[in-house]
């Protein structure tokens, strides 16, 4: 497949077509018109990736074609990649020019920024780095005004932190997320700003308690909380449950309890199955949960996991794959109608569509 082109004069019809595709993929199922939640055409990406291709004492940035994989595609600069990306892309490939000590050995390099501004920056390599290059990279940090962290096997070097902290307003409120590097964070950060007012729209009359699992770093936990009593979150990895804590404690959330588990095992652990150490001090049986709300990986709701939904009056579910969406929504259509629906622009120029469904218990 060759690389997208980023072209907003073709924005509206890609967007239409995705739009189309999910419509007429769950209309089977009685879905209502879904609110449609676009994409800034350039600049919109919080994440990028980039190779780094060494020919004639240069350095510049590359991607490469999957039919074509040997061949790399140069890049002077990269329409999707947010502003502090874009200004800070020219910048250190011209200081990488500029310092064999940096240069050296260099093959990948990956960003991170936020909406408030902040920006990370990973230099990979194939050699281990020393002091030489840790007093390189701190000028380069401070010319670039970000985070500079190196990489290299079985090595990280952190200059100052390896997180960045994101900021921005929802609904009257400024909520603050660590982003940690290498964690999982949504990309496109207008469009994820869009999602949490959906779901919160969404949310906003349910009452009682919300389960959420796959929480992640309580991106959606921390929007969703002041509607809800308590709030039980549940994450496999550490390090997102220890970005989670600190955005818990960080937005004053003192209603939420958050456990390491997986969706299988408080699935098991909610049918009354084994006891689980990490469960210790949580009474299920007090929680008066009216809603659950999942944002899974690609691969859907596992069948534990479809069981236990089917058991909430309210299933708030944001789905990165529509095939799995539909899968597990057909498995729901027994017991649960769409009541709601959405669709979220996260990857434009790209057949990719984020998706969001409110299924209510059927009377």
């Amino acid at each position: 497949m060759p690389l997208p082109i980023f072209d907003p004069a073709h924005y509206d019809a890609q967007l239409a077509d995705k739009l189309a595709r999910f419509k007429a993929d769950f209309a089977p199922l009685g879905l209502p018109e879904p609110q449609v939640f676009s994409s800034e055409p350039l600049h919109y990406r919080m994440r990028a990736e980039f190779r780094l291709w060494h020919h004639g004492g240069r350095v510049d940035y590359a991607m490469f074609d999957a039919d074509n994989p040997k061949q790399p595609i140069l890049l002077d600069d990269f329409p999707p990649a947010a502003a502090p990306i874009a200004r800070a892309m020219p910048r250190l490939r011209e200081a990488l020019i500029a310092s064999e000590e940096l240069k050296r050995r260099i093959f990948q390099v990956e960003f991170l920024a936020t909406l408030s501004g902040e920006l990370m920056v990973s230099l990979v390599y194939h050699r281990k780095l020393g002091p030489e290059w840790e007093t390189a990279a701190r000028e380069l940090a401070a010319a670039l005004g970000a985070q500079i962290i190196g990489r290299s096997r079985g090595q990280k070097i952190v200059l100052e932190r390896d997180w960045l902290l994101e900021e921005f307003e929802l609904d009257g409120r400024r909520l603050r997320y660590q982003q940690i590097e290498g964690s999982f964070t949504q990309p496109n950060g207008e469009v994820n700003r869009k999602m949490l007012g959906w779901a919160r729209a969404q949310a906003a009359d349910a009452g009682g308690d919300l389960l959420e699992l796959y929480c992640g770093n309580g991106n959606f936990t921390i929007a969703l909380a002041p509607l809800f009593g308590r709030v039980l979150a549940t994450e496999l990895s550490k390090s997102s449950v220890r970005a989670a804590l600190y955005n818990i404690e960080a937005n004053g959330a003192d209603n939420i309890t958050m456990v390491r588990m997986s969706s299988e095992e408080l699935s098991d652990a909610m049918a009354g199955g084994r006891e689980y150490r990490r469960m210790q001090g949580v009474d299920l049986t007090g929680y008066r949960f009216s809603t659950l709300f999942v944002d899974p990986p690609r691969s859907g709701l596992d069948p534990a996991t479809v069981a236990l939904a089917a058991g909430f009056e309210h299933i708030l579910y944001i789905s990165c794959n529509p095939q799995t969406l539909r899968d597990n929504a057909e498995a729901l259509a027994a017991t649960h109608r769409i009541a709601a629906a959405a669709a979220f622009d996260q990857f434009p120029y790209t057949h990719h569509l984020e998706c969001g469904l409110l299924l209510v218990r059927q009377r």
